[in-house]
């Protein structure tokens, strides 16, 4: 029962904190244009909103264990995006995609997870 629990809690605070960092961009949608279009993802018209979205629902959805799978797996693309960024980008390696990595390595977690049984989605009877 502990684990289950511990692994709710990681699932829960994982999921706020990517969508109050999600927060930032969904209240405005293409404030990201710029940036993504400067790492080569175009029309950042397209992309920006698709980042917003994908932070902040994406976190809603993995705090509450709801498409927990496919959830996880767009917010793991988007941070091993971010690993390349300042990783290869920036030149600043590890350190400088030493957070990044973290979170990615917590997204898979889930990814290869799911939900558990304290999850909307074993509620349902769906394991995404």
């Amino acid at each position: 029962a502990l684990n289950n629990t511990a692994e709710t809690v990681l699932r829960a605070v994982a999921g706020i904190f990517l969508a109050i960092h999600g927060s930032q961009k969904i209240t405005d949608p293409f404030g990201a244009t710029e940036m993504v279009e400067g790492l080569g993802f175009y029309p950042g018209a397209f992309w920006s909103p698709l980042l917003a979205c994908t932070e902040f629902f994406g976190g809603i959805l993995i705090a509450i264990g709801l498409l927990t799978r496919p959830a996880a797996f767009a917010g793991l693309i988007v941070l091993l995006v971010t690993v390349w960024f300042h990783w290869m980008s920036m030149g600043q390696g590890f350190s400088g995609a030493e957070k990044s990595l973290i979170w990615a390595a917590i997204l898979l977690f889930f990814v290869i997870r799911g939900g558990n049984s304290q999850s909307v989605d074993a509620r349902i009877g769906r394991a995404f």
